[in-house]
């Protein structure tokens, strides 16, 4: 059959939305990246992601469930919903399971977020929030971070400037790695106006103190929380990620959410690293290690790095972003992938992930020399 046609006389007719949109990827990739210089990366620590990897009773079961591909996966997620209700003490209703943290937030803006609605986050937070919001039409209202760290009260002064419909703020914060104490978000939401919705991200709290958890309860309509296997349990491709909050929230995401969105490997592979919390518990460590060894690299350079409760290091290059971006060019020139924030000042740092060692012996041995070639520029 010859596929060749003549040209449509007429296209797609697109929303005034969509075609008001730029065609654009929140992140370029290390792949997209590798592509450009024609080889790979010697240490690939700059997307956040788990390099010690998951349980292998984890890559087990997904092997075995690969067997029975040819089957649909559970659009109720009932295992691994049932799962995870027992590991944190709360029911099966107060669980919806999605296709990661970005993929929950899709469907929560489109479920909350008309054109023009106002949503409150902070300047520099976590991008692919902002991208679903621009998607539907929202409105963005951005407060700076106080002291690196994100400011749930400015956040919430300024949700009640604009009459927000949504408030996102992730604890640990990405991309700076801080955290505040549970009982401080607590409090602040005393402050959260009426008809908001606090979106709270904890990608990052199993690596984070005890204390980093908010004790809110898990039926306050006013609070959702967003959690993952994506980081410390290392399945950031298999596309797993959970949100907690009151049964009502819980059941509009029915509504809309594409049902049969999780892959069947990855809902048993998710179900086996819960219960495998020994090796959780080695990957913690083998993180908070690995940061150490960051902020000793950091020092070996004159550099400092910010605290962080996340498995990246925020180093502060000690000068501007541009010279923080000229030394990122230069690591990734060396093979060395790190990432940096994208807004002032906290893009005077580079973020960088907490590698295996050979992963850092790299970035050890890369570092002086990007370092002296970004200030060797007039």
């Amino acid at each position: 059959m010859d596929l060749l046609q003549a040209e449509p006389m007429t296209g797609p007719r697109y929303t005034p939305l969509v075609d008001s949109l730029p065609a654009t990827v929140p992140f370029v990739g290390p792949e997209v990246q590798e592509r450009a210089m024609g080889r790979e990366f010697v240490a690939r620590i700059g997307a956040n992601e788990n390099v010690f990897g998951p349980s292998p009773k984890a890559i087990e079961a997904m092997q075995t469930a690969d067997s029975d591909t040819w089957m649909y996966a559970d659009p109720t997620n009932f295992d691994l919903r049932n799962g995870l209700a027992e590991h944190l003490g709360i029911t099966p209703e107060n669980i919806v399971v999605g296709e990661g943290i970005d993929g929950l937030l899709g469907y929560l803006v489109r479920m909350l977020i008309a054109p023009g609605d106002a949503v409150v986050t902070s300047m520099g937070a976590y991008p692919t929030f902002n991208f679903h919001v621009s998607g539907f039409g929202g409105t963005l209202h951005t407060v700076p971070y106080n002291g690196d760290h994100e400011d749930p009260a400015a956040l919430f002064a300024k949700a009640k400037e604009v009459d927000a419909k949504l408030v996102y703020l992730s604890n640990p914060d990405n991309p700076m790695g801080t955290w505040h104490d549970g009982t401080a978000l607590e409090k602040a939401l005393d402050d959260l106006p009426d008809g908001a919705l606090f979106i709270l991200d904890e990608a990052y709290i199993e690596f984070a103190p005890e204390n980093a958890q908010a004790k809110i309860d898990i039926n306050d309509p006013r609070v959702i929380r967003f959690r993952t296997f994506s980081k410390a349990y290392g399945m950031a491709g298999a596309r797993v990620g959970y949100g907690l909050g009151h049964p009502d929230l819980i059941t509009a995401f029915n509504k809309i959410r594409n049902h049969f969105g999780m892959n069947r490997s990855a809902q048993h592979g998710a179900l086996e690293a819960l219960q495998d919390q020994d090796w959780l518990q080695g990957t913690v460590a083998k993180v908070a290690q690995a940061r150490e060894r960051i902020a000793g690299i950091a020092a070996d350079n004159g550099l400092t790095t910010l605290p962080s409760a996340t498995n990246f290091v925020a180093m502060d290059c000690g000068q501007d972003g541009a010279f923080a971006g000229r030394v990122l060019s230069n690591l990734v020139a060396a093979g060395i992938f790190v990432r940096m924030p994208f807004v002032a000042p906290q893009n005077r740092c580079i973020r960088v992930g907490c590698g295996t060692d050979a992963d850092l012996d790299a970035f050890t041995a890369a570092l002086p020399a990007a370092l002296a070639k970004a200030a060797s520029v007039d």
